[in-house]
């Protein structure tokens, strides 16, 4: 997750007071099967670092999950709550990452490029014998983690980017990625009313029209759980907590539309999902990293976080959540969600 163009002090209080723009991803390399960007899928090289605040970084947690990389790609996770000096590994013991040996993930970008004047991302992949920067390409590493990886997936992996749905899959996404998981940010982002009340059009006219859309199928595209419901799910299991009102996406709570409500909960219900999501990061980032436009740094104790384990009876529209395959096993030791962001 990163927001702005630059690394200037005080970065944070400008969210609200310039329109927002989302960065590209400066480093594109890819980490492929043939190596052809000179980095070769290899069990242990590298290591992803994440924060469980990021929806962009959410998406790789939940993948590297469904496909059992665990052991193959190991999990750094930083810190919630930033400071100008990015994204910080203090949550580890004596404030550095244990296998990278860095206290801040800008480290790794100036081991890739000295001087790089752009902004600190999550996801981002590093080389572990380098400790620099392989990647913060959040579009493509989860692509590349399902088609790229597939000798290390585990036996029972879904194929979360089947080929004969691909150019249906990524229709659905655009649109998604566009006026949702977007949206929401330039909603909550924007400078001026019109900025913003074109946004929050464009964010529930997408949610109704994906919510007729699940209205009689379990999965956005097939019968499966596909990259399509990963992107989705971790802008909506923020929805509630976060984006309502902190980016005023407020006509109506995503508990108060009865399909997607369901929907959310059997994917957060699914292994793999929920496992990863913790509600606590998520609010503490969002309220108290950006002071522009909540400059007290309060976070709400709400909303009741109880629902997430009520039934959904998503599965009386049949599908199958890993197709031929079956769920992820137990998550690793480590890589629990501490009891206090879980429901």
């Amino acid at each position: 997750m990163n927001d702005t163009e630059d690394r200037e002090p005080n970065r944070n209080t400008s969210y609200g007071h310039k329109p927002f723009k989302r960065s590209r991803s400066h480093f594109a390399d890819r980490i492929t099967a043939d190596g052809r960007d000179g980095w070769p899928v290899e069990a242990g090289r590298y290591r992803l670092v994440v924060s469980r605040a990021c929806p962009w970084a959410s998406r790789a947690l939940v993948s590297r999950r469904l496909l059992g990389l665990e052991s193959a790609l190991s999990l750094a996770i930083a810190d919630p709550i930033q400071d100008d000096r990015s994204w910080r590994f203090t949550l580890d013991k004596g404030g550095k990452d244990p296998v990278l040996g860095i206290g801040f993930l800008s480290e790794a970008y100036d081991a890739r490029e000295h001087g790089y004047p752009g902004g600190v991302s999550v996801p981002a992949v590093i080389d572990v014998p380098t400790r620099a920067l392989v990647t913060n390409d959040y579009q493509r590493i989860t692509l590349d983690l399902a088609t790229e990886w597939t000798e290390l997936h585990r036996p029972g992996a879904p194929d979360l980017y089947p080929e004969r749905l691909r150019d249906e899959i990524d229709e659905v996404m655009d649109g998604i990625y566009r006026d949702v998981n977007n949206g929401v940010y330039r909603a909550g982002f924007a400078s001026g009313q019109g900025e913003y009340e074109a946004a929050y059009v464009d964010v529930f006219h997408r949610l109704d029209l994906v919510s007729e859309r699940l209205a009689g199928q379990r999965y956005l595209v097939g019968d499966t759980i596909t990259e399509a419901d990963i992107r989705l799910f971790t802008t909506l299991v923020r929805f509630d907590a976060v984006y309502h009102g902190h980016f005023k996406c407020n006509r109506s709570k995503l508990a108060e539309d009865p399909v997607l409500w369901a929907y959310v909960r059997d994917l957060y219900q699914t292994p793999g999902f929920g496992d990863t999501v913790d509600f606590d990061h998520i609010k503490r980032h969002y309220y108290q990293v950006h002071t522009g436009i909540n400059p007290t740094g309060i976070v709400p104790l709400g909303p009741d976080l109880s629902g997430w384990r009520t039934p959904h009876h998503r599965e009386q529209l049949g599908g199958r959540p890993f197709g031929d395959g079956t769920p992820p096993g137990p998550v690793p030791p480590g890589e629990e969600v501490p009891a206090g962001g879980r429901p």
